[in-house]
């Protein structure tokens, strides 16, 4: 049931590159979350470099209402003017932005449904979820490594931890597809309340060029976008 509460997973794919084949490459980087395996490939679309206008939100076609609050409603809350400069990087802007609901059928028959966002910028991608599971945060840090950091977010429990981002690289001409291991990612694991009854939201950032995210840059996005996040509770 553990590695129920804590699948997810988040891609962010870089535009192609020419190749000697004329046909070029495309590299995703696959962001397991705790080892634990859950593969959702959400299609993602980048604007050209040169459109000086940010994307807006939008959701897939196969998003699946969910409560208390949905995927679209997710990336409303983090796709803001000012997430560039929360992110340290003040002249970027949002190149694609997307919220869906994922549905996970586990083997026992029950399902479940994650309600998530995420936002592409040239430099970082970030990822918004929730989860409605009833583990404390407190106890779900045994479950992600000894790195694992017990942090408080605007008064709710959290846990700092990182894992490695899975590389991937599809050549376009031959249809081979190549892994290796990738960048780090970094998130937060935040309590839905401030006593830790269960559920949580986890916020995801990883660096385009493989570079270890900032950690301020990520707390900066917690506590800036989860209090804006419908059924936030103040602590």
């Amino acid at each position: 049931m553990a590695e129920q509460q804590i699948a997810d997973v988040a891609q962010s794919v870089r535009q192609p590159e020419k190749g000697s084949n004329g046909w070029g490459q495309v590299i995703a980087a696959l962001v397991v979350v705790g080892g634990l395996a859950a593969l959702l490939l959400s299609g993602t679309f980048q604007q050209k470099s040169g459109d000086p206008e940010p994307a807006v939100c939008h959701a897939s076609d196969d998003a699946r209402p969910s409560k208390p609050v949905s995927g679209v409603q997710l990336c409303t809350a983090l796709n803001r003017a000012d997430l560039p400069t929360l992110l340290g990087t003040p002249t970027e802007y949002a190149m694609n932005a997307n919220g869906n609901e994922s549905m996970s059928n586990w083997a026992d028959g029950t399902k479940t449904v994650t309600p998530e966002a995420e936002v592409q910028l040239s430099t970082y991608s970030v990822k918004l979820s929730t989860s409605d599971d009833d583990i404390p945060v407190a106890e779900m840090a045994g479950f992600l490594g000894r790195t694992a950091e017990s942090r408080t977010i605007g008064g709710h429990p959290a846990v700092l931890y990182s894992d490695r981002t899975i590389a991937l690289k599809f050549n376009l001409g031959g249809g081979k597809v190549d892994s290796g291991p990738g960048g780090i990612a970094r998130s937060l694991l935040v309590a839905k309340d401030t006593k830790d009854g269960g559920g949580f939201y986890e916020v995801t950032i990883w660096r385009q060029d493989d570079v270890v995210p900032d950690d301020l840059a990520l707390f900066r996005v917690a506590e800036t976008v989860l209090p804006t996040v419908p059924g936030w509770t103040a602590g």
